[in-house]
């Protein structure tokens, strides 16, 4: 009895995500605020990365300066690293979303891997989606030598992924 019940509530965590259908509009805010490099460098935070802003490959291995790669390799790496980032959003989204929704979380957890844990997951949660629309704002800093600063370039993304997520699909 107690399988037949946790099942159900998987189901029905996976059922409030399948309104999200992955469309371009997932990949257009990814690739826009990545940029695809060719040869491995310095993200903003200092962590070598390569591609469409991966900072490991399919087998998990990290990316090291002095790689390079195709530009056939770096789509396909963003096709992995969407599908995974896509899995993870659908298991933890226990609402229904809307497409420009979706796509806004997973812009956001393919860039800082956080939604697990974060505010902005437990409001969306909870309902409020007004409440977990206003904690994108707040991932605007980036760690740099262990001290925290304000990113111009995020504070621009989170204000573009909150824009999409208020955005009626």
């Amino acid at each position: 009895m107690l399988n037949a019940a946790t099942d159900l509530v998987k189901n029905l965590r996976n059922e409030a995500a399948t309104a999200w259908a992955v469309d371009k509009n997932d990949t257009t805010l990814i690739e826009g605020f990545e940029g695809c490099r060719l040869k491995a460098y310095l993200d903003i935070a200092g962590v070598p990365t390569i591609g469409w802003g991966n900072t490991r490959y399919e087998n998990g291995i990290r990316v090291k300066m002095g790689d390079t790669i195709t530009q056939a390799r770096a789509d396909s790496l963003l096709l992995f690293k969407l599908k995974e980032f896509e899995a993870e959003v659908r298991s933890l989204v226990r609402v229904a979303i809307t497409d420009n929704q979706g796509a806004a979380l997973l812009s956001f957890d393919y860039n800082t891997g956080s939604l697990a844990g974060s505010t902005l997951l437990k409001k969306l949660n909870a309902g409020d989606y007004n409440g977990a629309a206003d904690e994108f704002l707040k991932w605007n800093k980036v760690t740099k030598n262990g001290e925290k600063k304000i990113a111009d370039v995020l504070v621009k993304r989170r204000a573009a992924e909150q824009k999409l997520f208020k955005t009626p699909s």
